[in-house]
């Protein structure tokens, strides 16, 4: 599905719908295959013992599955998370970013179902998974 919302313009819409969330992500990667996008490594993601803390990763993944989604329908900020199911495997390593790979699996037009991967930077296995739906508002 082709996308409505490039990364440069999707960023901007997140600054404007999300300002608590400025400087906490960025995209590296956004087309009709896959969105990578990355927790900026921050002391405030920390938990004991250094490593990123479960909430961080879990707001990773679900304004990954936001992008995803408003990149395929265009900006409806209303869309919302109505599940969200997560899966921590492993410690990220410390002083990394976190990564996250999220790829749309359906879209409706009601609901938009996204598989996300996180992992930390230079790691090929993953530190959780995630799978996510979300709601689109009706057209008016």
């Amino acid at each position: 599905m082709a996308l409505k919302i490039e990364a440069e313009e999707m960023a901007a819409f997140l600054e404007e719908v999300f300002p608590q969330v400025r400087g906490m992500f960025a995209i590296d990667r956004l087309d009709e295959e896959l969105l990578v996008m990355r927790l900026l490594g921050d002391e405030r993601h920390l938990r004991p013992g250094g490593t990123v803390s479960g909430p961080a990763m879990f707001s990773l993944a679900d304004v990954a599955a936001y992008v995803a989604t408003m990149a395929r329908i265009g900006r409806q900020a209303l869309t919302v998370t109505t599940h969200c199911s997560i899966d921590f495997m492993r410690k990220p390593a410390a002083g990394r970013d976190v990564l996250a790979e999220a790829r749309v699996l359906k879209l409706g037009r009601s609901l938009s179902v996204t598989d996300v991967l996180l992992f930390s930077e230079g790691s090929p296995e993953p530190v959780a998974h995630a799978s996510l739906t979300y709601a689109i508002p009706p057209a008016r």
